[in-house]
């Protein structure tokens, strides 16, 4: 982000990942003097994390929250470092996950002022519920940012940019502490008919290899790490220019490879009475995939809580109902497969439309199926978050996406110890053998402003 330009943008920083429920006091705030992120971060984080903690030990365990005539019980599930901002002299801005007991998870956001070491909380607003907005914010031309209602909301307001989009997008990895020998294997993102990618630059530590995988022909940065490499960053520069994607014809798919099971996508047999049921009576399969995608609407809740969500696991995404957009797209690829209809999955990031430049919220992904000599996108998590959206994202994804990598179940030579790679969005890392997470920060900048 413009930082000495936009700072109260943060207000709407947490419409990347989604709105909520009603604010009180003002409904407009201003930008301000200029800030300096890098300088007070931690210094945000502290002090939300104070403030949650104290609030925690006053309620016995649980942070008391008034919400629609209800009281909340909510415990801390992550703060998004990515979006604190400082707002002016003494005023700050958060964005924090926290889940109630009856399981839903709220996007919360808190405003902030004082001094950096005792700032104190001024105002609490829910953003949020299990993804699904209640409002969004649009910024003016004076630079101050105004929430508007959910139906008088565009599809840009709602994360979508039409047509074409070109932004500059950076990936960066932190390296832990290394002990013996490292290993890393990154995603280097290609070209398609959608994108068009230039890597402008890689900044790695260690000896690099650059690898293909051999089902999906997706091309990884593989590093050899050692002792003296802890603690240094693995950059990544790109320059993009992204085209929205409709259905687009292709030559008849590999049926055997799109219909085979994968690791976390198998070929379950509950999945099969699952789909049959759901498209019985229903021909063709762009009308079944339709079918399909509105089950796992109406079955599932975007929630990132609790054990087993993010892998890309279908059975935990049909169990649980719950998950993120992996597991929501695996659990839509296995039951199209179950009925023989051809299904891909791929991953990447979905760029912000409502700012030019600043933090991306991690990873994001999607699915297509084969139906009627076309491969249809689909962005099932989005059209769960945005109702209003569903039927877009039914055979469209917005130019602002970057695609990292295709498929599941990587294979590359040489491999992780721990078998082939289940997608690839951040980095997999291995240490003496054994899985160790890096920190990992994605940025963008827009060229050129959109009016």
């Amino acid at each position: 982000m413009n930082w000495s330009m936009i700072t109260a943008a943060a207000a709407a920083v947490c419409l990347v990942l989604g709105a909520g429920g009603p604010i009180r006091g003002a409904t407009a705030l201003a930008a301000s003097a200029p800030a300096e992120p890098s300088l007070v971060t931690a210094e945000i984080q502290a002090g939300i994390e104070r403030h949650i903690e104290e609030q925690v030990s006053k309620g016995k365990g649980y942070f008391h929250l008034p919400y629609k005539k209800q009281e909340l019980r909510l415990k801390l599930v992550r703060v998004h470092t990515e979006y604190l901002s400082k707002l002016g002299p003494k005023r700050y801005f958060a964005c924090v996950d926290l889940v109630d007991v009856s399981g839903d998870v709220y996007d919360v956001d808190f405003f902030l002022a004082g001094e950096p070491a005792a700032m104190k909380v001024t105002q609490t607003i829910v953003h949020k519920i299990n993804g699904q907005p209640f409002y969004a914010w649009e910024q003016k031309s004076d630079g101050t940012w105004h929430r508007i209602p959910m139906k008088k909301a565009s599809t840009a307001h709602l994360g979508v940019i039409k047509g074409k989009d070109e932004f500059e997008f950076v990936y960066r990895a932190q390296l832990p502490q290394i002990t013996g020998t490292g290993r890393m294997w990154l995603p280097l993102a290609g070209s398609d008919s959608f994108q068009k990618v230039e890597i402008k630059s890689i900044n790695a530590p260690g000896k690099q290899k650059t690898l293909e995988d051999r089902d999906h022909a997706n091309k990884i940065l593989f590093l050899e790490l050692g002792p003296e490499d802890s603690g240094k960053r693995v950059e990544i520069r790109y320059q993009v220019q992204r085209l929205e994607k409709a259905a687009y014809a292709d030559q008849a798919p590999d049926r055997k490879k799109y219909l085979a099971p994968e690791l976390l996508v198998p070929a379950n047999e509950d999945f099969r009475k699952i789909a049959e049921e759901v498209v019985k009576g229903k021909t063709g399969d762009m009308v079944r995939a339709r079918a399909l995608y509105d089950h796992i609407i109406e079955r599932m809740r975007y929630m990132k809580y609790g054990d087993g969500w993010g892998k890309g696991d279908a059975v935990y995404a049909c169990n649980a109902r719950t998950g993120n957009c992996t597991d929501f797209h695996s659990y839509f690829v296995g039951l199209a497969r179950a009925v023989g209809i051809p299904a891909r999955f791929a991953i990447g990031a979905a760029i912000p439309s409502e700012r030019n430049d600043g933090g991306v919220d991690g990873y994001h992904c999607w699915a297509e199926f084969f139906a009627d000599g076309k491969w249809w996108p689909v962005d099932i998590s989005e059209a769960d978050k945005y109702t209003s959206l569903a039927t877009y994202y039914f055979g469209h994804h917005p130019a602002n996406r970057f695609e990292f990598s295709r498929g599941r179940d990587l294979v590359v030579e040489p491999g992780p110890t721990s078998g082939p790679i289940n997608f690839l969005a951040y980095p997999v890392l291995e240490i003496g053998g054994k899985p160790v997470k890096a920190t990992v920060e994605f940025t963008f900048t827009r060229n050129g402003r959109r009016g």
